[in-house]
């Protein structure tokens, strides 16, 4: 990797052109979002992380809501599950970041991941396929012939075909599943549509254009344009932050950047603070100032790597989803407050869809932190997504040191 440095940027100035690059310096729309509007914020993430906790709202819907407020989330389905003439798919799902949603056009720069996945993405995954050495071809022979299914319906197709002894089947339902997901992750299978968030199974042939299916890239290639699309959605990183945006490793980043680099698409620098040079995109913008509010989900592309989110914000942040309640510091499902280019808060959400309200069992302030001028801009964006939400109220309860000052601002 090259050596020399040719410029510094403080920490403020590297905070502030990562938010302008994920989108946070620009102004909500005016109007009603259209699909235009909830696609152009593809423009600036690259993905979507897809995830299955809906305590508040899916993930992938969250960084939308963050970046241009309230917007009919049926547009991102569309965009992502919905397909016709007028309006061809923009969205397609695949291994990124984590599972996410990305450009169609995208999928083709993965084609040596899914080389790489083409005998399971996990050993479980492998066994499964080695128990099983008929099993993928099945499921795919119930594909072609009965088209878009879950796994569920081809596992009842297969098992009409061929019925078995229960006490002795050579597959199972689960198995089914994973065969599935092996081939989705080979790129022999996609997802076409999503119903209650279940994912229905097709031919990548069936779903993506001929012009994506055809594109070929080798894998350096099309890691140096995941490289530079990382780039771009960070603005500015250190290379583990690139390398984190598409989960690659260091072998693939580093002959990357170096050719960014040598065409100027990069900048090497040093942020105040930071103990690993970082690389600057040339079309970076650095505001002057970012203002506004927004609520961040856990997998928002702004903090889904805690050791940036550290490092740009000194800002301590785990899921704890995971974590027995009685062990939790902040709470189960926990939405990092942006507020005028600054992480000032944390709160536990959630959603309780039957009673119509926006729960916030916690709310925590940062050290140092006004806790008058973060509730007041805290509340109001709770309001915001509650009406989003089509939630008809807000209850702050008594966890954390901003609860109080919240509580009255909703009341």
């Amino acid at each position: 990797m090259p050596t020399s440095s040719s410029g510094s940027l403080s920490l403020a100035a590297a905070r502030r052109i990562a938010l302008a690059a994920q989108g946070f310096a620009t102004a909500p729309p005016s109007g009603t979002p259209t699909r235009r509007t909830v696609l152009k914020v593809l423009d600036s993430t690259r993905l979507l992380q897809l995830d299955s906790v809906s305590a508040v709202v899916r993930a992938h819907y969250a960084p939308v809501f963050s970046r241009i407020g309230a917007y009919d989330r049926a547009l991102l389905d569309e965009a992502a599950w919905g397909h016709t003439a007028r309006r061809p798919r923009q969205l397609i799902e695949y291994w990124a970041h984590e599972a996410a949603l990305i450009p169609v056009e995208d999928w083709s720069l993965l084609r040596w991941r899914m080389v790489q996945y083409r005998h399971g993405r996990w050993n479980g995954m492998r066994q499964v396929l080695e128990r099983n050495p008929a099993l993928a071809d099945d499921v795919l022979g119930v594909v072609k012939e009965f088209g878009s299914s879950t796994a569920g319906e081809i596992e009842r197709h297969l098992e009409l075909d061929r019925p078995r002894a229960k006490d002795n089947w050579g597959w199972n339902y689960s198995d089914t599943k994973v065969v599935c997901e092996a081939l989705f992750a080979a790129g022999e299978l996609t997802v076409p549509k999503r119903v209650g968030f279940q994912r229905h199974y097709d031919l990548a042939a069936n779903v993506l254009p001929p012009e994506v299916l055809s594109r070929e890239a080798d894998e350096a290639d099309a890691v140096r344009e995941l490289v530079r699309r990382a780039a771009r959605a960070h603005g500015i990183g250190t290379e583990t932050d690139l390398r984190d945006y598409y989960r690659l490793n260091r072998r693939q980043t580093e002959p990357a950047i170096a050719d960014l680099l040598d065409a100027g698409e990069l900048e090497r620098v040093t942020v105040a603070g930071w103990d690993k040079p970082a690389y600057l995109h040339a079309e970076a913008r650095t505001p002057r100032r970012v203002t506004g509010a927004a609520l961040l989900c856990p997998f928002d592309p702004l903090i889904f790597f805690r050791d940036r989110t550290e490092r740009l914000f000194d800002f301590h942040y785990r899921i704890e989803i995971y974590t027995p309640e009685h062990k939790r510091v902040h709470g189960y499902y926990v939405f990092p407050f942006l507020l005028d280019g600054e992480l000032v808060a944390r709160v536990d959400l959630r959603a309780e869809r039957g009673t119509g309200r926006l729960l916030v069992p916690g709310a925590f302030a940062e050290p140092g932190r006004d806790h008058s001028r973060v509730a007041a801009a805290l509340a109001a964006a709770l309001r915001d997504m509650a009406g989003w939400l089509e939630l008809d109220t807000v209850e702050v309860g008594e966890k954390g040191d901003l609860a109080p000052a919240l509580r009255h601002e909703i009341a």
